[in-house]
């Protein structure tokens, strides 16, 4: 990959428009979590995401409302402020055995260690790893366009992530944004497999 690479807002405009399309579970209670655990310990990738209600006044800070989890092949939104024990999950992001891959993650972890405190392993900044590629962008919309010749809406991203019930937009919108998450790190790693066998990546 040539360095200092770069995408404009013109040439983000111009991919098609998508989003995540598969199976999505929202998780909003203390029983659901515990149902759904088994199968999202068995991801070894996740994409990473997280929502808070929007602040428009300088120094108001509101706590994390949403959790996103991409797997292979499921989403997983989690209403944080409507579960009472969020032990459970927050062991998930304390797992080093399961990759949390995202964009600008510190300040995702940092607020959810505010509501509950714990020791983040397993995460990794697709930022870090684009940057080290030569890819001066680092937002998740301009590397989905850069990477993956995609445009994600961002309409969404100032609504009131706080509501007990999430809009349609709203949960397409966060599904999406774990979901491009996770396709950007399996597209380094594949970069990074490449780069390492040029010539003789396939071969036996």
């Amino acid at each position: 990959m040539s360095p200092s690479i770069k995408i404009t807002k013109e040439e983000i405009n111009a991919f098609p428009l998508k989003a995540y399309e598969g199976p999505v579970t929202i998780v909003d209670s203390d029983e659901q979590l515990k149902a759904i655990l088994p199968e999202l310990k068995k991801e070894k990738i996740l994409g990473f995401d997280t929502e808070s209600r929007p602040s428009f006044k300088k120094g108001q800070n509101y706590p994390a409302s949403l959790i996103q989890l991409c797997g292979e092949n499921h989403v997983w939104l989690f209403q944080v402020l409507k579960l009472e024990d969020k032990k459970p999950l927050w062991k998930v992001l304390a797992n080093n055995r399961i990759i949390k891959a995202g964009v600008a993650i510190q300040d995702d972890i940092k607020k959810l260690q505010e509501q509950l405190d714990f020791r983040p392993a397993g995460f990794k900044e697709i930022a870090t790893l684009t940057q080290q590629a030569g890819i001066l962008n680092t937002g998740l919309r301009s590397l989905a366009g850069l990477l993956l010749g995609i445009r994600i809406s961002k309409r969404a991203q100032v609504s009131n992530w706080a509501k007990p019930t999430l809009s349609e937009s709203q949960i397409q919108y966060a599904a999406t944004d774990a979901w491009v998450s996770r396709e950007l790190y399996m597209h380094m790693l594949k970069l990074k497999d490449r780069s390492k066998d040029p010539a003789g990546a396939g071969k036996s």
